[in-house]
């Protein structure tokens, strides 16, 4: 049950893109079935006063408790420059909040809206990636392996653009009535490349929100 994806020219087009102005971007657009008959994984953002900023020591920050039989491991160095590591950490919850409102079965979960700027296609992608596994009746199973993570700045420090490989060879789709796991063979459609432009926020300092996304499909240069 794969979820993300992008024809591959026009992923690594988009992603050199990105890598130069760290501003642009687009939504997941294609309609390719993967796992689980084509599962391809955004509305209104907390509000905060656009007068009174918060330290990052005073953000509230969504709580994300997943079932026992699912996790995500992000096997990575910690970057030494802090906003770099902010940028990081923040992608890896904005992914993490994509999985957490598929297991809450709820396409308007506050949890990825929370890391995503709105309006932005990053939101948008969050929100159709929930919402076809809430329509599929599936929810989520295994393991996601993130490695090679990579962060770049731009915007006088205001934005960056992270990426990473992402492995679902032990990731699968299970059936939210049934609990049947729906496990496939392993394939090159077990790897995705992610890039995503992250956005310092400017009433949480601190906080990083996935602004735009771009997913490359069967990315081969992901595997081990």
């Amino acid at each position: 049950m794969k979820r993300r994806s992008l024809p591959v020219a026009v992923a690594l087009a988009a992603t050199a893109t990105l890598l130069l102005t760290a501003c642009s971007g687009g939504e997941d657009s294609s309609n390719d079935s993967d796992k689980i008959a084509g599962v391809d994984r955004g509305g209104t953002a907390p509000s905060t006063s656009p007068t009174a900023s918060k330290n990052v020591s005073d953000i509230k920050r969504p709580k994300l408790t997943f079932p026992s039989d699912f996790r995500m491991e992000f096997d990575r160095a910690e970057p030494s420059d802090a906003k770099q590591a902010a940028a990081l950490h923040d992608a890896e919850n904005f992914v993490r909040a994509i999985n957490y409102g598929i297991v809450q079965q709820d396409a308007e979960h506050s949890a990825y809206k929370f890391y995503s700027t709105p309006g932005g296609s990053a939101q948008a992608y969050a929100k159709k990636q929930i919402q076809q596994y809430v329509d599929g009746g599936w929810t989520i199973t295994g393991v996601q392996r993130y490695t090679r993570a990579k962060v770049e700045m731009a915007g006088n420090g205001s934005r960056a653009s992270v990426s990473f490989c992402d492995d679902d060879s032990k990731f699968y789709g299970k059936e939210v009535k049934t609990q049947k796991v729906l496990k496939t063979e392993p394939s090159d459609k077990d790897y995705y490349f992610f890039e995503i432009v992250m956005q310092a926020s400017k009433e949480a300092k601190g906080l990083w929100t996935a602004e735009t996304i771009e997913v490359q499909k069967e990315a081969t240069q992901c595997k081990a």
